[in-house]
């Protein structure tokens, strides 16, 4: 069947013979392209599918960009420009589900393909994959008594988002039922004839707990925040270093939510005043085991529960995809192949530390040597080497765990933190009797590592004798690839990051744009940026027990370190981030 020469009508259904016409007329896919597709036998779910959907899986080349095919987005957009109907990308975390399921049933969203998106005072956003069948909107007006203003939305997003929207609030309705006060740890409250609160083991409880795990592993998040408050409970997830609010829950359900989780992390549900820390594994909707590490504390108005969510492919990433690289790899990996020594990772919280010690002893694990750990808590459960947890209920912390593993003919050895003189003095005698150790820190850059050492208590020789080098790292924002631009850089914010370095301003920098792939912040990921002290025989010979940290940083620099900022800086120039995001996470090096 040819493709006719005339433009799409406005029919009440939208068909993909005719959108495939309205393309190749705009030049947004080749004429022979789309012949095909109308000459392919078509199968009763095919013809079934929103034409979007079955046209994005036909693989169509895009005539601009032959090596992209055609998706649902860009069909999204052609019709948006057909309609004069303004095209709206849904982002889940910028939704109010309570509100937007409020508008109408599931029912009469399911039957007209429609999903409220935004609910105002005076107007509801609507976004619908049917532009042109509006039979629906007089009734919806009259009902609400709101203007309606259409959009067009995403037929993948709509169907999919609808359903657990509707799912979940039918899921809070229901455990909420019968439930009308919470009694907040601080301000206790005595209401007579309630029902009793909603058991964790609840089926709707159950759902919510469901939905609440696969939506953190489908939005990529890394921690998740249940926060109770006096009347109304908040579910936070963490995504690419940033907090976005996805859920505001009744306080019953919260309670109850919060309960199903530490049973299910073998948590005391019955202690509710002291902190606690609990772990479980499950599997992400495509399969793969997830560790999950759960922490309790005590608030005002009840537990606060946040959930670490550990990427099952961390594991799998090479150094050059954590972003160490060039120089710094080999840096890096000439302090861990030594035979004995100390080395050091350090940076804040949520700089990355764990992974990039977990990503090494992966590397080092090899059949011919023995690796062990001791943690507070384990992070990761990894099956190529030996973990054991600091206890402090039977007084096993990081001191005794290095003596007892210092018994178990260890070759490499992992201290999850070395935090007082105790744990620094036993590392160092692991050190002196043929062992490699790594552990962390925390300080703001490398040198104040050999500070820090000193602070705690450890001699001056003992540290020279015995620490192999320090990496100090962070974690910065990944400009998103599908929508970044060309853009220009300040000479200040480029001075900044470079001093004392004089590094030539980049010819080509990008600058992010925001799209419905990294839900309009311009960013996708995180990668990181290093600082890495080699403690050399100079270095080594400037430890002294008033240490002057000024000339270490000079001598180190002038040894070939490249500081935090500087790190960063060759990351912009190849175009992953900005000047502003490193900036933002890099200290300022001091400098005579």
């Amino acid at each position: 069947m040819a493709i006719s020469e005339f433009s799409v009508k406005k029919t009440i259904n939208l068909d993909y013979q005719s959108i495939l016409e309205s393309l190749v007329m705009e030049g947004v896919i080749g004429r022979e392209s789309a012949e095909n597709v109308l000459a392919q036998p078509k199968s009763r779910e095919d013809l079934s599918k929103h034409p979007f959907l079955f046209l994005a899986n036909c693989g169509i080349p895009l005539k601009p960009s032959p090596d992209k095919t055609l998706k649902s987005l860009h069909c999204c957009e052609w019709l948006a420009k057909e309609s004069g109907i303004p095209f709206y990308p849904i982002n889940p975390l910028k939704i109010d589900a309570a509100k937007v399921t409020e508008v109408m049933s599931f029912a009469f969203a399911k039957q007209h393909s429609i999903l409220a998106v935004e609910v105002h005072p005076d107007h509801v956003l609507v976004a619908t994959t049917q532009p042109y069948k509006t039979g629906w909107i007089e009734n919806l007006t009259h009902v609400l008594n709101k203007r309606i203003e259409l959009v067009i939305g995403d037929p993948e997003d709509l169907e999919r988002l609808t359903t657990e929207f509707y799912a979940l609030a039918r899921s809070i309705s229901g455990a909420s039922e019968g439930a009308q006060h919470h009694s907040p740890q601080i301000e206790a409250f005595l209401q007579l004839g309630q029902v009793k609160e909603p058991d964790a083991s609840d089926q709707n409880i159950v759902t919510i707990v469901d939905w609440l795990f696969q939506y953190a592993f489908e939005q990529r998040a890394s921690d998740i925040h249940i926060e109770p408050r006096k009347t109304q409970g908040y579910i936070r997830f963490r995504i690419d270093g940033a907090l976005h609010q996805v859920y505001d829950m009744p306080i019953k359900p919260l309670v109850a939510v919060t309960s199903r989780i530490k049973t299910m992390g073998r948590m005391n549900i019955a202690e509710k005043r002291k902190p606690q820390d609990g772990r479980l594994k499950t599997k992400t909707p495509n399969g793969q085991e997830v560790d999950l590490r759960l922490s309790t504390i005590p608030t005002a108005f009840g537990e606060k529960l946040v959930i670490r969510i550990f990427d099952p492919n961390v594991l799998l990433k090479s150094f050059e995809e954590l972003g160490l690289m060039n120089q710094d790899l080999e840096r890096w990996q000439g302090m861990i192949t030594k035979p004995h020594g100390i080395v050091l990772v350090t940076g804040p919280t949520g700089s990355g530390k764990t992974t990039t010690l977990y990503s090494t002893l992966k590397g080092l694990a090899q059949p011919e040597v023995n690796v062990c750990t001791i943690e507070d808590p384990i992070e990761m459960v990894e099956d190529t080497f030996n973990q054991m947890q600091v206890n402090h209920g039977i007084d096993l912390d990081f001191a005794d765990g290095v003596r007892a593993l210092l018994r178990q003919d260890p070759d490499i050895m992992m201290i999850g933190e070395i935090r007082d003189q105790e744990t620094a003095q036993m590392a160092v005698q692991a050190a002196l009797t043929g062992h490699l150790v790594l552990s962390t820190l925390h300080t703001n850059d490398a040198t104040l590592a050999i500070t820090r050492l000193l602070e705690i208590g450890l001699p001056a020789y003992l540290v020279r004798a015995t620490l192999n080098g320090v990496m100090a790292q962070r974690l910065v924002r990944v400009l998103c690839p599908d929508c970044k631009k060309p853009g220009e850089v300040s000479p200040a914010l480029w001075d900044a990051l470079t001093k004392p370095f004089n590094v030539p301003m980049p010819k080509k920098v990008f600058e992010p744009v925001g799209c419905l792939s990294c839900r309009q912040t311009g960013f996708k990921g995180r990668i990181g940026v290093y600082e890495i002290l080699d403690v050399n025989e100079t270095i080594g010979q400037m430890i002294q027990s008033q240490t002057d940290l000024m000339g270490v940083r000079k001598q180190a620099i002038k040894d070939g370190m490249r500081t935090l900022r500087l790190s960063g800086a060759q990351k912009v120039m190849s175009g992953m981030t900005t000047c502003e995001e490193v900036l933002r996470v890099a200290p300022a090096a001091f400098h005579s």
